[in-house]
């Protein structure tokens, strides 16, 4: 599986690359030609865990100033000093890094959230103006508010969508630096699960020439108009932010999967300044490769527009060529062949990480999901990553894509809207879901709202149906299922064959079911230690067991299929019980991936194309217990299976599909095994042994490698050995790691729900034998590798080569040392007069002197002139510190806090640098230049305090 998905990966690059070189050979060869460009955000973050409070605003100047445009105020403002911060890399969940807390929320995983704050400063060339610049930031839990150079520039009301911000009318270049300024409050709640608090997906600047493509701006998304024929009908949204109207050409090509050229077509528009306008580029197709879950073939749409011949921006957009239904009578079809949706619901946190989990961390959950027989995701309760979908559409997994609020007001329309538009070129989403198990759901409130909301949807995609996932209203005379187009039910599984009977022309899903509980490697059943067996025998009141949920659709037709809960457990919600568990036991698997019961139950369900065999439980039990029965179970698709204890047989069971196969065996130590027969041939066999004690480590990876570029991550799987070699069951040693080389352990894990270990650090336990720990890569310029050491006492310790592979870094905004930026100024009135550099300005008076900025120059007209700053808060633990007044030009004199610290006595630009003792003490600068009518003075750079 993985090599089939890191080739995938590898063609999908080579095909990117390919297609961006004419783009880059002509930017060689032509200086009007400019592409965007992409810089990732995510390094030199200064964070503050808690909240900043904002100075209470008193007094006349301070209610003028607050007033004003570019007023911001505390750890808002540019020159707030954030020196004693922590400095970081995202994406981040600090929420992740906090202890376990029984007063905290335990939805939350009882974990405290609050407030943060997080700030960086970046520098524009000076060739950047006139382009369009925009920052993206791809997800905030919860909610933020975001300043940009003292400006407010966006409120988020949603910690699952992402925020696109136009920053063109706010940017600074040259030598000036801009700041960015996020305050986050993670005690806004949007769901009942784990969300994590801060940053924790990535961050952008996006620089485009003026005219450009806009975010998520071209939807290609195939469709079919015949037999063999298709059609992308085309749409390019393009902005003009730039002065002049300008006529724009379009050009749209389709390519292969091998990077052939198909068809292009053209289009050609006028776009006024200060306007967005769409424009139609339809392309026709006839016989091409169809996306499967099985051979997921996706191809390119490359997107350019020219201005006078030149290429001034351009996209890559991968597309699929697939068609749905959802038939009332008979259920999912894709590609017109009758497909089962087998599937799970997964909120998106890992362990050790949180909601901060790397790319390759999210492509080894969907490989493990893969191995299983899922072959389609729902995204509960929100919408996903961007590289989450990406993942989806090369590995063949359906998706549904949920909105988070229900809610048809403005603000959440725009937050539905984002969803659609950033997701529908994805081949992988087939359905469209407004909501989760809402209250209003049978009233007409919300039959009108999802109204509303579909309407919004089809506005910009009608290629897919809209859901609504309902626990309730069914059957009331005015309810939501009227509202959409595949009804969701969840946990209704009594009212499947009425609602069917009674709406025979409505499309039906199981949008979520089961609701089973288990703790992985555990057998018996301990409420009082909050451990549940691995049986399929617990789950909660409103649900199924594995068995049951499976059957209940599989035997009805008209159900398209279903969406388990839950793929993987998840902080949080620790039903069915709570303190001192902390997350989940609804999952097929762990929250590390590693996989329960359930997971071998359904790989035997779903499967069909080679033999699936599982043996439960281990072999591993008590001296007391020989003699007992152990209940034992076969997970198998094989036609029948045979059991031996020992190399006695013990019997011979046709395998059931739906409730797979269990003896009751008197325990005795040594080897139990089972042997799966189809046609009478051995095709499977699995075997549980018991085993000594633990006397060894082992470590070992599913991948080979680790990519050096700063980014991948690696699962890292931890257990322990007997003297043979056997992977112990039941181990729950304390394992400490050391590692050397170009990478970091990012995270821990055991999947133990009821563990309070920390799940940063460099230690963590066995829980039934195993534990995770996840590394993540530096940037690296050449093959290397990293070497991971594994402790533990009493036990052998292990040691892991990994190689690390050169990697290929993204391109990064660069990193500005921390400095405390003095950008808010006043001047002074003119005057032939030498005026006192001290001098006290009335609070009510806003006139006499201008407020003014530096890198620019004035012209005197008179012989004096002061600039004058004030820190808005005194430095904090400073003794000494060192100012910096950039490119000076004039003559002039510094005053600290009304002493002289420096002269200057030449006309020329040049730097002022003062060292200053007891820094701390430091309230108010003031420069006054001296010269003569005419004279260009001014501090041309930034003025910075380190």
């Amino acid at each position: 599986m993985f090599k089939k998905s890191l080739l995938q990966y590898i063609l999908t690059m080579f095909a990117i690359l390919f297609l961006l070189k004419p783009f880059s050979i002509k930017a060689q060869t032509s200086s009007n030609t400019a592409l965007p460009k992409k810089f990732s955000l995510n390094k030199g973050w200064k964070f503050h865990l808690g909240d900043v409070e904002f100075p209470v605003v008193r007094g006349h100047y301070m209610s003028y100033a607050n007033a004003k445009a570019g007023t911001a105020w505390g750890a808002a403002a540019p020159d707030y000093d954030d020196h004693n911060w922590r400095t970081l890399t995202l994406p981040h969940d600090w929420a992740s890094e906090q202890p376990f807390d029984s007063t905290a929320n335990l939805s939350q995983g009882y974990r405290n959230r609050g407030f943060g704050w997080y700030r960086r400063q970046f520098k524009l060339d000076s060739t950047d103006r006139g382009k369009y610049l925009e920052l993206q930031f791809e997800g905030i839990a919860t909610y933020a508010t975001i300043w940009v150079n003292g400006l407010l520039v966006h409120r988020n009301w949603c910690g699952y969508t992402s925020s696109y911000i136009d920053i063109t009318p706010f940017a600074k270049y040259g030598d000036q630096v801009n700041t960015i300024a996020i305050r986050v409050d993670a005690n806004a709640q949007e769901g009942w699960w784990y969300e994590g608090a801060g940053i924790y997906r990535n961050t952008w600047l996006i620089k485009r020439e003026s005219v450009h493509i806009i975010t998520d701006g071209v939807y290609a998304n195939p469709v079919k108009t015949g037999a063999t024929t298709w059609t992308i009908p085309g749409e390019i949204t393009i902005e003009n932010s730039g002065n002049d109207t300008r006529q724009v050409d379009l050009e749209m090509s389709l390519y292969t999967p091998d990077l052939k050229l198909l068809t292009t077509g053209h289009s050609s528009i006028d776009i006024k300044p200060l306007c967005k306008k769409a424009s139609n580029i339809t392309l026709n197709y006839s016989d091409p490769r169809l996306w499967s879950v099985s051979i997921p073939t996706l191809y390119y749409v490359k997107t350019i527009i020219k201005i006078d011949s030149q290429i001034v921006d351009s996209l890559i957009t991968k597309c699929g060529f697939r068609t749905i239904k959802f038939d009332a009578d008979s259920g999912f079809y894709l590609n017109n062949q009758r497909l089962k949706l087998q599937g799970v619901c997964n909120h998106q946190d890992h362990a050790g990480v949180g909601v901060a989990v790397p790319d390759s961390i999210v492509a080894f959950r969907l490989r493990k999901l893969k191995e299983m027989g899922v072959n389609a995701y729902r995204c509960a309760h929100n919408p996903p990553s961007v590289q989450f979908l990406n993942l989806c559409d090369e590995m063949g997994i359906m998706v549904m894509d949920e909105n988070r609020n229900f809610n048809s007001s403005p603000e959440y329309v725009r937050q539905l809207q984002w969803m659609v538009r950033r997701d529908r070129n994805h081949p992988s989403v087939i359905l469209w879901s407004v909501f989760n198990e809402e209250p209003m759901q049978g009233s007409e409130i919300g039959y009108q709202m999802v109204r509303r909301m579909s309407h919004t949807v089809k506005e910009l995609d009608t290629t897919r149906p809209v859901t609504a996932a309902m626990n309730g209203g069914l059957f009331d005379p005015v309810n939501v299922s009227q509202a959409v187009d595949v009804v969701g039910f969840n946990y209704q599984s009594y009212a499947y064959d009425r609602f069917h009977k009674e709406n025979p022309t409505t499309a039906l899903t199981s949008s979520e079911d089961v609701s089973g509980f288990m703790t992985r490697g555990a057998f018996t059943t301990n409420k009082a230690k909050h451990i549940l067996d691995s049986y399929d025998t617990q789950y909660a009141m409103w649900g199924t067991s594995q068995r049951k949920g499976w059957k209940l659709i599989a035997e009805r037709p008209f159900i398209a299929g279903n969406f388990i809960w839950s793929g993987f457990d998840y902080h949080g919600e620790p039903s069915p019980f709570g303190w001192p568990s902390a997350s989940s036991f609804f999952g097929l698997m762990d929250l590390c991936g590693f996989p329960k019961m359930a997971y071998y139950l359904h790989q035997a369900q779903w499967i069909k194309d080679k033999p699936v065999l599982h043996l439960i439980p281990h072999w591993n039990w008590p001296a007391d217990s020989i003699g007992k029965k152990i209940k034992v179970m076969v997970l198998s698709n094989v036609e029948s299976v045979k059991l031996y204890l020992n190399g006695q047989l013990l019997g011979e069971q046709k395998v059931d599909p739906y409730e797979m196969n269990t003896w009751m065996i008197p325990y005795q130590p040594g080897t139990l095994k089972a042997v799966g027969f189809a046609k009478n041939k051995q095709i499977a066999t699995d075997l549980v042994a018991t085993t000594g004690d633990a006397v060894s480590v082992r470590i070992s990876t599913d991948r080979l490698f680790i990519n050096g570029d700063g980014l991948d991550a690696l699962p890292i799987t931890v257990e322990a050995l007997d003297t043979k070699g056997r992977h112990v069951p039941n181990a729950s040693d304390h394992i400490k790691f050391t590692l050397t080389g170009p990478a970091r352990i990012i995270g821990l894990g055991n999947g133990d729900p009821n563990s309070h270990e920390p799940e940063k650090g460099d230690q963590r336990s066995l829980f039934n034998g195993l534990a995770q720990v996840i590394i993540q890569s530096n940037e690296v310029n050449k093959d290397t590798q990293v070497t991971l050491h594994a402790i533990a006492k009493g036990l052998k310790p292990f040691v892991l080569k990994i190689p690390v592979k050169a990697g290929r870094p993204l391109l990064y905004a660069p990193v500005i040392s921390s400095t405390l930026l003095i950008d808010k100024w006043l001047m002074s009135p003119m005057t032939d007069q030498k005026p006192d550099p001290d001098q006290v300005i009335a609070e009510n008076d806003m006139n006499s002197w201008q407020p003014t900025s530096t890198g620019k120059l004035t012209t005197l007209t008179a012989q004096y002139v002061i600039f004058r700053s004030s820190l808005s808060k005194p430095l904090a633990n400073v003794e000494k510190a060192h100012l910096l007044l950039k490119k000076a030009a004039g003559k002039a004199k510094v005053y600290i806090d009304g002493h002289l610290a420096y002269q200057k006595i030449d006309q020329e630009p040049a730097d002022i640098s003062i060292e200053i003792e007891q820094a701390q003490l430091v309230k108010q600068i003031s420069v006054l230049f001296e010269g003569k009518a005419g004279d260009r003075i001014g501090i041309m750079g930034t003025v910075e305090l380190k």
